[in-house]
């Protein structure tokens, strides 16, 4: 359980500060927390007492922004009130600094460029000031391009601890770590390791969406469609019979890697070329007509020509129809320089090098005024707008190209696999619910397995080699694996046991894997890495599976997914119990906040203008799963509330109340003797079961707005109308009734507020209580309850409409609230009448009214005949 000691001990005075304020308290409490270890996790513990967090961790070479503050506060709300429900809460925070966004942001901040043939320079450092243009920027070895990626995470990571604490995350500052460090890259090697062992991890040959710009494999998930100008080429093929067939395309480049055509078994117009062949125009190549189900008879001609490969539907007829592989575009998205076999013919071979080494955008202009030239098309090329395959990093469209790469299987190409990850994720309890379809969407959408190799330099790197026989080729069916004690290694800069670094990419020796995993690849191992899965198992054991998952909805595909894929495959479990999706942030015309949209926040700024407070009350009144206007108006909200917080708080603490005027800390309940009183328990009883259920549901936006509601309820109504007998003029009874209530009330609502105010409330708590309000239990309503039960809740909103009513009566006669009645009259109706009696010496006090005459009336509470005192 929590240790709660840190919020109950009483200090012998109350001290409160005579003009309370927001401003520097957010750097005065977050070193606090941090120094004494507020949140920090018991690791004596059981695992039934603790609540785990899977926190995602930001990439810290991306910029700071408001969907930053957005997320990660929704996810520090819950973590706060389950700390104060008694669970100790296991709050790690982890730097995402592996991959390509870290890679680019070197590249671009000092000037450099990676070439792995390059050798270590011992002590380099990159220019001062990095050239303006990129072939001038400085080529460095792996290694060395790897030693800056890893300086310049750690200060970028920096910023992102400042601000975070500045927001007042409980995270705990003990327990950090990087996807790149050497705990995460064994755990990542590790896991890979075991997944190759169990048959889950496998490599193939096989055509893999890739980006030219990045040189590097793109998984399924990484795709995003981009509408983008095309146009559809009417070409003809040849029939032996010396008639046409006509396909259109938007690809005419790729006629020299055409395998077939294809059209609909049921289309009438193609069913007598099913079985025969055609020839593609000017290369010559002899190529069957098939019949696929997927043929579309009413899109273009309604027969198609299949290339390798110039989309996802390609591979798919390639791999069913089993035809044969005639890839030209390489890694560099560029046609093959020499002329491949299959075009024998003298003059279709020189036309092949008429686009021979092209990019596929020159290529298509060869190939259409090659095809005007042997008049082969017909017509102009009629313009569409389509929607192209993009990485979701890149700025230019994807090929398809067959390479060498390492998958994981994820069900795509597995019905029963895939059904058990579909069940895996009714295990998990999704916040909110309907967010569950979009995972399970999602996977019964794959078409193919997981792949998790990548052709980049930073990322944790596959812990493999491979024999080079004696011919000089590498033995891919038998790779030489690492010892697991040995992890992390690297290949690159480290030989496998039995060989030496003489040996390395020589006949007879062994050559790296030269690929880095994916980085969901380790991403998706964030419930491992922070547990210590198979490094600390007394750890992992108290923390997983976890107990809950914060992210966004829009990465459910990548992160959600592969880390249920891996905790499946590693522990044949759900990584947590529970996931909570936010929202995006948009801005005021209702779009997602984006850096490529120009329209994000920086959150340095809203912080210093608002407070941590009023951002995290913006960022906490939204629902998990809904996206949310980017809103000062809520921020100034929050702000006022805090503020009011910090000053009804040293009203009800001027009145000489403690910790010993809490029901149960010294005050008891019979203490509560005036109706008015009562009715404010009853409410509180209420608010504190609607809240906690609220939480319980993960909807904590509810349980705000529930303790704002009554929040304005007590400083407007209740303290107003008992400020009198606050006083002490109506006898010690009656004062001693009041401070119990204004002490209780007090004592709940900074408990209430502690998880979306936590600045505010810790203030206010260091006035009259030792230790951190962060540390003392969620409230209930232990030792009142009966007290509560017994009241009428009803009679402060009756009162408190009855007050409104003489103070708008003043208003409207411009003379001041204080200014005496001498007689009003209240109307209401008869259930309405024993609850404005309860209330009535309050009231009058309130209203400084001499007499106040209550009547029966069939209509709402109203406030008539009201006789003002004349001035002097």
């Amino acid at each position: 359980m929590a240790d709660f000691d840190q919020g109950t001990d009483t200090p012998t005075t109350v001290s409160v500060p005579d003009k309370p304020g927001l401003e520097g308290l957010e750097d005065k409490y977050s070193q606090l927390w941090r120094s004494s270890g507020t949140y920090a996790f018991d690791e004596n513990t059981e695992r039934g007492s603790v609540y785990s967090i899977d926190t995602p961790p930001p990439t810290a070479s991306g910029s700071l922004h408001v969907g930053h503050m957005f997320s990660y506060t929704q996810t520090d709300v819950i973590a706060r009130y389950q700390r104060m429900k008694g669970k100790n809460v296991f709050y790690p925070l982890g730097w995402d600094d592996n991959g390509l966004p870290t890679e680019r942001r070197v590249q671009n901040y000092y000037g450099v460029r990676c070439d792995p043939s390059k050798p270590y320079v011992e002590g380099y450092r990159p220019p001062e000031k990095p050239a303006k243009n990129q072939r001038d920027w400085d080529v460095v070895s792996r290694q060395n391009f790897i030693e800056l990626c890893e300086e310049l995470a750690v200060e970028d990571e920096k910023v992102f601890e400042n601000l975070f604490m500045t927001l007042g995350l409980s995270v705990d500052w003990n327990r950090t770590y990087r996807t790149i460090d050497d705990h995460s890259r064994k755990v990542s090697q590790l896991a890979f390791l075991k997944d190759l062992e169990a048959g889950n991890a496998y490599m193939a040959e096989a055509p893999t969406m890739w980006d030219v710009t990045f040189r590097t494999a793109v998984a399924q998930a990484e795709l995003e469609d981009k509408e983008r100008d095309g146009a559809y080429h009417r070409v003809s093929f040849h029939r032996h019979d010396g008639g046409k067939v006509w396909i259109e395309t938007t690809r005419p480049e790729l006629l020299p890697s055409c395998v077939a055509l294809v059209a609909h078994p049921d289309d009438e117009r193609y069913q007598e070329l099913f079985g025969t062949t055609v020839t593609s125009p000017l290369f010559g190549v002899e190529v069957p007509v098939k019949a696929h189900e997927l043929a579309q008879p009413d899109k273009g001609s309604g027969i198609a020509m299949i290339c390798t490969f110039g989309d996802t539907t390609d591979v798919t007829w390639w791999r069913e129809l089993q035809l044969d592989t005639r890839a030209l575009i390489g890694r560099d998205g560029r046609f093959a320089r020499e002329t491949p076999e299959w075009i024998t013919a003298d003059d279709a071979r020189e036309r092949y090098q008429r686009m021979a080494g092209a990019t596929v955008f020159s290529a298509q202009k060869a190939v259409v005024e090659m095809l005007r030239e042997t008049e082969e098309i017909d017509g102009e090329p009629k313009k569409i707008t389509h929607p192209v395959k993009f990485y979701e990093k890149g700025d230019k469209p994807l090929e398809i190209v067959t390479s060498r790469q390492w998958y994981i299987r994820n069900g795509g190409r597995d019905a029963d696999r895939r059904q058990d990850l579909v069940n895996r994720g009714r295990e998990i309890a999704w916040h909110p619910e309907f967010m569950r379809s979009r995972y399970e969407n999602w996977v019964e959408g794959l078409n193919g397995d997981w792949l998790i190799s990548r052709q980049r330099f930073f990322g944790v790197p596959f812990p493999l080699w491979y024999a080079v026989d004696d011919a000089g080729e590498p033995d891919y069916e038998k790779p030489l694996l690492p010892s697991e004690d040995l992890l992390p290694v690297d290949p690159a800069a480290q030989a496998p046991a039995g060989y030496d670094e003489s040996q390395r990419d020589q006949p007879g020796g062994f050559t790296a894997d030269p690929d880095v995993l994916d980085t969901w690849a380790t991403s998706s191992l964030t419930p491992q890495i922070a547990t210590g899965w198979a490094v600390d198992p007394s750890l992992h054991e108290k923390t997983f599976p976890m107990d809950l998952r914060p992210q966004g909805h829009d990465i459910i595909r990548t992160w959600l997914f592969s880390s249920v894929v891996r905790a499946e495959t590693l522990a044949s479990t759900i990584p947590w119990t529970n996931a909570a999706l936010s929202g995006w942030i948009l801005d005021p015309d209702r779009k997602k906040m984006s850096k490529s949209k120009g329209n994000v926040v920086v959150p340095d700024e809203v912080l210093s203008k608002h407070g941590a407070d009023a951002v995290r009350y913006w960022a906490a009144s939204a629902r998990l799963g809904a996206d949310t206007a980017y809103d000062e108006g809520q921020m100034k909200i929050g702000r006022r509330l805090a503020i009011k917080l910090l000053n009804a708080s040293k009203f009800v603490l001027m009145q000489g109340v403690d910790e010993s005027s809490i029901i149960g800390h010294g005050a008891t309940a019979a203490t509560v003797t005036n109706g008015l009183d009562r009715a404010l328990l009853a409410q509180l009883g209420d608010l504190v079961t609607a809240a906690t259920e609220s939480f319980e549901k993960y909807e904590h936006a509810r349980a705000l707005q529930l303790t704002e509601s009554f929040f304005w309820r007590f400083t407007d109504d209740y303290v107003e109308l008992v400020k009198d007998r606050a006083y002490g003029a109506r006898g010690e009874s009656e004062q001693a009734s009041v401070h119990a209530d204004l002490a209780t009330t007090l004592d709940a609502l900074l408990r209430l507020f502690a998880p979306f105010l936590p600045f505010a409330t810790d203030e206010v708590w260091s006035w009259w209580r030792h230790g951190s309000v962060h540390r003392a239990e969620w409230p209930t309503t232990q030792g009142w309850a009966e007290v509560a039960a017994s009241g009428d809740a009803e009679v402060l909103d009756v009162v408190g409409r009855a007050l409104s009513g003489l103070r708008k009566s003043k208003s409207e006669a411009k003379v001041k609230q204080r200014t005496e009645v001498a007689s009003a009259t209240v109307a209401a109706p008869s259930e309405s009448i024993p609850r404005l009696h309860a209330g009535l010496e309050d009231l009058k006090a309130a209203g400084n009214a001499r007499q106040i005459d209550v009547t029966e009336s069939e209509d709402d509470i109203s406030v008539t005949n009201v006789e003002l005192v004349p001035g002097d």
